[in-house]
């Protein structure tokens, strides 16, 4: 592990896909599984963009589930794992706030473990919801999983004390300590994680942010850009305690800290 400047890299787990597989192990591919039975359940057609596609785990399940798949995503070095470690995919550099991929091209667009939320302004997220609704054919499905605003509204266990994860990875012990905090102004929750190695290397500092948005300003905002709202709730999703498993179907409540989203492209009227 070497120490990390903002000009070296803007975050350590981006810069080392290897390093964030060990971190976020996912074996059976439980997010690409939710995702494919969302897809199908709702009748979606094979062209799938994966919007924040990381290492290409999802989509390469996605692509092994019999779909024509699309990784997008702004890091190069994720990108080059994805097409060295989870082949089928096509995997091209987009940025998620504003993307020119075709216009009606594909049948759903995913957006999975709060990618939307990088969008921290009102600029960013019409842009992003537009890109979607470009690159969509009519009737096509928008997939998003992310963390919930709602949450945190009134709740402060998430942020009264840091958070410390461990894991060991090529012999090498790591250990995580993050802090939450809550941007009221901005509406961003704001995550300050400290990096520290048993290999004598330097702490490493980083900062990111999402965006907190709500469950009727986000079904809001999906109306003025033309879609329809066919789910949103709170789980069972890949990421939620218990998590989703195959037959299991969608909530009705929007309490809890994950939020599930399936909107269609609606024609215009």
């Amino acid at each position: 592990m070497t120490s990390t400047t903002a000009t070296a890299a803007r975050n350590l787990l981006t810069d080392n896909p290897a390093l964030y597989e060990a971190r976020f192990p996912d074996p059976d591919r439980l997010a690409g599984r939710w995702t494919e039975d969302c897809l199908r359940r709702h009748g979606a057609g094979p062209r799938v963009l994966d919007m924040g596609c990381g290492t290409g785990r999802d989509a390469a399940h996605l692509h092994g589930a019999g779909r024509k798949v699309t990784g997008a995503d702004l890091s190069e070095a994720m990108l080059a794992y994805a097409r060295t470690h989870h082949t089928g995919p096509e995997y091209v550099r987009a940025d998620l706030h504003r993307f020119e991929l075709g216009r009606d091209v594909f049948d759903a667009v995913v957006c999975l473990d709060s990618s939307l939320l990088y969008c921290h302004t009102n600029d960013q997220l019409d842009g992003f919801l537009s890109s979607c609704r470009r690159v969509l054919a009519p009737g096509g499905l928008l997939v998003a999983e992310m963390r919930n605003g709602a949450y945190f509204l009134g709740r402060t266990d998430p942020l009264d004390a840091p958070t410390v994860h461990r894991f060991t990875w090529q012999g090498t012990a790591y250990r995580s300590t993050t802090t939450l905090t809550v941007d009221r102004t901005a509406q961003l929750l704001r995550r300050t994680r400290i990096w520290t190695a048993d290999d004598g290397s330097e702490a490493v500092e980083q900062r990111s942010a999402w965006r907190l948005l709500f469950p009727q300003e986000l079904r809001q905002l999906l109306a003025a850009h033309g879609f329809e709202v066919l789910e949103l709730h709170d789980g069972p999703g890949p990421r939620t305690d218990p998590a989703w498993r195959a037959g299991r179907l969608p909530g009705r409540t929007t309490d809890a800290d994950r939020l599930h989203l399936v909107a269609r492209r609606v024609a215009p009227r």
